[in-house]
């Protein structure tokens, strides 16, 4: 079998003729002149075609004018309240009420066994917080709960829940408890 080359059997020895001259587009150059030559022509027709100025347009120009001329002077306002309202007290009735004290709780996690307690207890105590574990009898059994507090404000105890987050301890709910 013959081996054929497919590549130099493509290769002429001839060169290859260059490519044709692009030709100017006459038709679009002739169009074109034709348009701008119309436009020229329209409006050098319609040139000196507008409306006179009438009489009635100068006389409503002057009577503004004159309208602006006449106008009064703007009164100078007082103000009454500046001197009136220093005087001016305000009474009040204040009733003092108790406020409930709603103290809140951090419960981080509810454990069948003690050992898992102490475990994320351990993990709390590492984020400089004190935990405690608290069991409890449910209806299904014994609980270890792990919480944190009592908290006076809803605020510091946000702050040791993102304490928590920050360190992956995630889950921990505030809780408005009383133990």
């Amino acid at each position: 079998m013959a081996h054929k080359d497919y590549v130099a059997r493509g290769r002429s020895k001839k060169p290859a003729p260059p490519p044709p001259k692009p030709s100017l587009p006459w038709l679009r150059i002739i169009i074109t002149l034709i348009l701008v030559v119309g436009f020229s022509y329209f409006l050098w027709s319609i040139k000196g075609t507008a409306p006179e100025k009438t009489s009635n347009e100068d006389t409503t120009t002057e009577q503004v004018k004159s309208a602006e001329d006449t106008l009064p002077e703007i009164p100078e306002e007082e103000w009454e309240f500046i001197k009136s309202l220093p005087e001016y007290t305000v009474k009040i009735e204040h009733k003092e009420q108790d406020q409930p004290t709603v103290r809140r709780l951090i419960q981080c996690g509810s454990f069948r066994t003690d050992g898992q307690a102490q475990e994320l207890k351990a993990k709390i105590a590492f984020q400089g917080l004190e935990a405690q574990v608290k069991p409890s009898q449910g209806t299904s059994g014994k609980w270890y709960r792990v919480i944190l507090g009592p908290y006076d404000s809803k605020r510091v105890a946000e702050k040791d829940r993102h304490t928590l987050q920050r360190a992956k301890i995630n889950g921990c709910k505030i809780w408005n408890w009383n133990l």
